[in-house]
């Protein structure tokens, strides 16, 4: 029998858990990454059983009676195993539209995690959201390299000159545990005169998110001569290096460091990983595309991922039941 219910604090070890051993075995998700921001949403997470076991999990909170996979994440999605069969999965997704659905809960924003997340192919859901006549209501591009091709998109003619340039002249890349002078030197400044804004991630919260998830934010840097010219934050699961944040010093632009910066993590650093993930180039809900941003990160051979946000109607589950009865 399929049961569902919200998560509370003592399942966390049983989420991180499968987690781990799910699909999507992505740090984002983890209770450790999530509950940093716990005191600015309702959580209403959810868990699936078969039975006493545990086959899925739903990254979610709730905002004005809609439940939204999750507010304070890039992407949620729908978590199951990595053996779990194509008609189960289908199930428990509708099973969880149910639960929602006997609470009075009209509406799920639901957003899907990127292909290159799943280390085995979770296009059921995609068809579970068809089945479920979901709204797709928006479309961001992920870009991205997939590692693994035998023959890689080369770099694109101004990335090569770009980097001999930034090694010509010295440029030396570094990790470093400090994340420090490059939030308030470069991202942060760069951020306020570029757009008004501050990082998503205050300083303190991204070193507080290092400490609860040891060896997976990492900082690297491009220096010359003593001057921190460009850097990045990378995001890394066991498939994916992701940059979650970068930002150059204008000087670091024109002398090639963010270029050599990037050739060096996508080379050397994280050459073994399935994908390196640059992140979008979108603005303004995915209506607009920052093309400099965009060219940039094709030069290195970077490819576009739909990254998808649909609105289901949580009534719709009994179209999924009715296929199955």
């Amino acid at each position: 029998m399929i049961s569902v219910r919200r998560y509370i604090d003592t399942d966390k070890e049983l989420w991180n858990n499968f987690l781990e051993q799910s699909r999507t075995n992505q740090f984002l998700l983890s209770r450790n990454f999530m509950e940093y921001h716990k005191d600015r949403f309702e959580d209403y997470s959810l868990l699936v059983f078969d039975e006493k076991n545990i086959v899925a999990i739903f990254p979610a909170n709730i905002k004005n009676n809609i439940v939204v996979s999750h507010s304070g994440l890039t992407f949620g999605g729908f978590v199951v195993a990595k053996d779990e069969a194509t008609k189960n999965s289908i199930q428990y997704f509708a099973q969880l539209l149910k639960f929602v659905s006997g609470n009075n809960i009209e509406k799920i924003i639901f957003k899907q995690s990127p292909s290159f997340y799943s280390s085995v192919s979770q296009d059921e859901i995609d068809y579970a959201m068809f089945l479920v006549d979901a709204k797709l209501y928006r479309v961001d591009i992920a870009y991205a390299i997939n590692q693994q091709l035998e023959n890689k998109i080369q770099y694109q003619e101004r990335r090569r000159r770009a980097i001999k340039k930034a090694e010509k002249i010295g440029v030396e890349i570094k990790e470093t545990t400090d994340f420090s002078t490059f939030w308030n030197e470069i991202l942060i400044p760069n951020l306020q005169s570029r757009f008004g804004v501050n990082p998503v991630h205050s300083l303190a919260e991204m070193e507080s998110l290092s400490t609860n998830n040891p060896n997976k934010i990492r900082q690297f840097e491009a220096w010359q001569n003593g001057v921190l010219m460009a850097g990045t934050t990378v995001f890394e699961t066991p498939a994916v290096a992701h940059a979650q944040y970068i930002s150059a010093s204008e000087e670091g632009r024109k002398n090639g460091a963010i270029d050599l910066l990037f050739h060096h993590l996508i080379s050397q650093t994280f050459a073994h990983k399935q994908t390196f993930d640059f992140g979008i180039v979108n603005e303004e809900e995915g209506r607009k595309i920052n093309m400099g941003l965009l060219d940039w990160k094709e030069g290195f051979g970077a490819r576009a991922y739909a990254h998808r946000f649909y609105e289901i109607e949580t009534k719709n589950y009994v179209a999924i039941e009715a296929m199955f009865n």
